[in-house]
């Protein structure tokens, strides 16, 4: 289902990215010649789409959404968070395209280069801890919880299985 709020948020990110206000057309329609979208990953990572096909036929304009799609990997979007061209182009997944420019927003934050406007949640970054050979041996000796008193669960007391209980 479309999130109209996060495609507002998309369209005043992508706004306040490239410096420039974008028409008053439905969302898709704003991205769908991939124009803009060409413009924003220039502005992130500059240089990334050479070329920008401003008008043409249907299969130039989906080039330019290719060059996006071929820029977000080099950027390093994870594959699985790319919409497909016709996600967009055909309008056939809308909310697919939204999650791929989160996917964006999210990744510029692991780029120092990038100073510009965020979008989405801040990414966390992993928190690796480290122990010393004592500190894993000192663990050895402690039961865990799950153990109980017992020394963990056992089957002491069941009889032989299959056997009818006799009361």
């Amino acid at each position: 289902a479309r999130n109209k709020e996060q495609e507002k948020e998309v369209i005043e990110w992508i706004e306040a990215v490239i410096g420039e206000k974008l028409p008053n057309q439905p969302y898709e329609d704003v991205l769908r010649d991939g124009v803009v979208l060409c413009n924003l990953i220039n502005k992130i990572a500059p240089g990334s789409v050479k070329k920008i096909q401003t008008k043409g036929t249907n299969f130039q304009l989906m080039e330019n959404i290719q060059r996006f799609q071929a820029a977000l990997k080099n950027y390093g979007v994870p594959e699985e968070e790319i919409f497909q061209t016709a996600d967009l182009f055909e309008r056939r997944n809308i909310p697919q395209v939204t999650l791929c420019l989160y996917a964006l927003g999210r990744l510029t934050q692991k780029h120092p280069e990038y100073t510009g406007p965020r979008l989405g949640p801040k990414m966390a970054d992993k928190n690796e801890r480290t122990f010393t050979e004592e500190q894993l041996r000192a663990s050895e000796g402690h039961l865990n919880l799950q153990m109980g008193f017992n020394k963990g669960a056992s089957q002491a007391g069941v009889g032989s299985f299959g056997n009818t209980r006799h009361m």
